[in-house]
C-alpha cells in the first residue's frame, strides 16, 4: 500500500486493540490513535465516530472515512468533502449482538415476560395462555444486513415473519413488503414490531401515533434503530390506551434520558442504554483491513454509504 497513515479517532481502548491487529496483519501501515496524528499529509484513512472538523484542510490526502460503528447518522455530511467515500461498519460482531438482543426481546414479549414481571411485583401467581411461535406474527422494519440476520433467526424459531423496507427485497421464509403503499398491510399483520431502520430524514419520527394505530391492539414494540425515530409522547399515549402493550427500547432521544423522563419508571417499558449491538474491536479491525485491500484493488468496499439515501 506504500507509505500510509491510518488514523483512529474513537474509544482509545478499542483503538489499541485495532492497533495490534494492524501490527500483525498490515505492519506497513502507520496506525495512529487520535490525537497522535503524525504527519497530517500522510493520513489517507480515518476511522471515527465523530470526525474532526475541517477534514479537507486538516487531512488534504484523506481518501476514505470509516465509521467506527454501524451507523453514519452521527456524521454531518454537509461538512464532509463531497467526493470522500464514507463506509459504515459491517462486521460479524455487530450482527451477532443484534440478533441476540432482538431474539431475547421478541421471545420475552411473545411469552408475556413483561406481564409476569408486573405480576411478580404484585405477588400474583397467574398463568397466562401460551401461544406457539407459529401463531405469533413478527414484523421487522428495515431489511438491511441486520434486519435479514434477525429475521433468519426468528424464522428458525418458527415465528410468522414479515419485513418492510423502502425498496423491494426477497428473504427466505419472510413476507416482504416495500414502499409506503405496502406499509399499512405490513403493520396490520404485525403483533410484535421490530424497528431496525437507519436514521434518515424520512425515518425521523417514523414511530408515531399514526403508525401505532395501524398495528393490532396490544402489539409489542422492540426499538433498536435510532432514538429520533420514536415520538415519545405518541408511544406513551399508545401505552396508556393499550394500543401498544409493551415496549423494549434500546435507543432514545436524548441519550441518556433525563431522570424525570416517563420511560424510566413506566411499568410497560423495558429500557436499556444503547447496548443491543456493539462493534467488536478485533473483528472490526479485520473488516476494515479487508476494505482497505478492496479500495487499493479498486473493488467495491463493504458498507459503502450512498449519500443520497443516507446509509
Amino acid at each position: 500500500m506504500g507509505t500510509t497513515t491510518f488514523l483512529y479517532k474513537s474509544d482509545p481502548v478499542r483503538g489499541r486493540q485495532w492497533a495490534e491487529v494492524f501490527r500483525r496483519r498490515a505492519p506497513e501501515i502507520d496506525f495512529r490513535i487520535w490525537p497522535d496524528i503524525g504527519d497530517a499529509a500522510q493520513v489517507r484513512f480515518l476511522a471515527a465516530w465523530e470526525p474532526p472538523q475541517d477534514l479537507a484542510e486538516r487531512f488534504p490526502n484523506l481518501e476514505v472515512l470509516f465509521s467506527s460503528g454501524a451507523g453514519v447518522d452521527q456524521f454531518d455530511f454537509a461538512t464532509l468533502p463531497p467526493a470522500l467515500p464514507v463506509v459504515r461498519m459491517v462486521e460479524p460482531g455487530i450482527v451477532r449482538g443484534m440478533v441476540e438482543y432482538v431474539t431475547h426481546a421478541v421471545l420475552g414479549l411473545h411469552r408475556d415476560m413483561p406481564r409476569y414481571r408486573r405480576q411478580q411485583q404484585e405477588a400474583q401467581w397467574r398463568p397466562l395462555p401460551v401461544r406457539s411461535a407459529a401463531e405469533r406474527r413478527v414484523g421487522v422494519l428495515g431489511l438491511g444486513s441486520l434486519g435479514q440476520a434477525v429475521l433468519a433467526q426468528l424464522v428458525g424459531l418458527g415465528f410468522d415473519c414479515a419485513g418492510w423496507s423502502r425498496s423491494r427485497h426477497a428473504v427466505n421464509g419472510v413476507q416482504c413488503h416495500a414502499g409506503t403503499d405496502e406499509l399499512p398491510s405490513f403493520l396490520a399483520r404485525t403483533e410484535i414490531l421490530v424497528c431496525l431502520l437507519p436514521l434518515t430524514d424520512s425515518t425521523r419520527g417514523f414511530l408515531d401515533a399514526r403508525l401505532f394505530s395501524m398495528l393490532p391492539e396490544g402489539a409489542g414494540l422492540v426499538h433498536v434503530g435510532r432514538g429520533p425515530q420514536l415520538i415519545d409522547t405518541d408511544l406513551l399515549a399508545a401505552l396508556a390506551s393499550g394500543q401498544i402493550g409493551d415496549a423494549v427500547l434500546d435507543v432514545t432521544e436524548p441519550e441518556p434520558l433525563p431522570p424525570a423522563h416517563a420511560f424510566w419508571r413506566h411499568p410497560n417499558v423495558q429500557l436499556t442504554p444503547h447496548i443491543a449491538s456493539m462493534t467488536q474491536p478485533l473483528s472490526a479491525a479485520e473488516v476494515v483491513l479487508d476494505n482497505l485491500r478492496r479500495f487499493e484493488a479498486s473493488e467495491p468496499m463493504i458498507g459503502l454509504v450512498d449519500r443520497a439515501r443516507g446509509y
